[in-house]
């Protein structure tokens, strides 16, 4: 008879790595969020990808940390009104 996997719940502390977009409107383009996530989360931040016109910021960001401090850098995000979604990595972006 085969052996029963332990299921393991993933700790709040557990070090995470997420990729996501942010899309900033018109208004919020100048003010330094991800500057500012930096210091007010224990994350790492890393720009992956970024384009900013008069009309909209588009940023890919990697942020590294807690799962619980990436999550709640993410809401962070969210309730100053910025727009974010996962990144879906492809076989080829790897």
């Amino acid at each position: 008879m085969a052996k029963k996997k332990k299921i393991i719940a993933t700790k709040p502390n557990t070090p995470v790595q997420q990729r996501l977009w942010l899309m900033y409107p018109p208004k919020l383009i100048k003010k330094p969020f991800i500057y500012e996530v930096g210091h007010k989360f224990k994350v790492i931040t890393n720009i992956r990808q970024a384009t900013v016109t008069d009309e909209i910021g588009i940023v890919c960001l990697e942020l590294d940390g807690p799962r619980s401090e990436v999550a709640a850098a993410i809401k962070w995000f969210e309730k100053n009104k910025i727009n974010v979604e996962p990144v879906e990595i492809g076989v080829i972006a790897g």
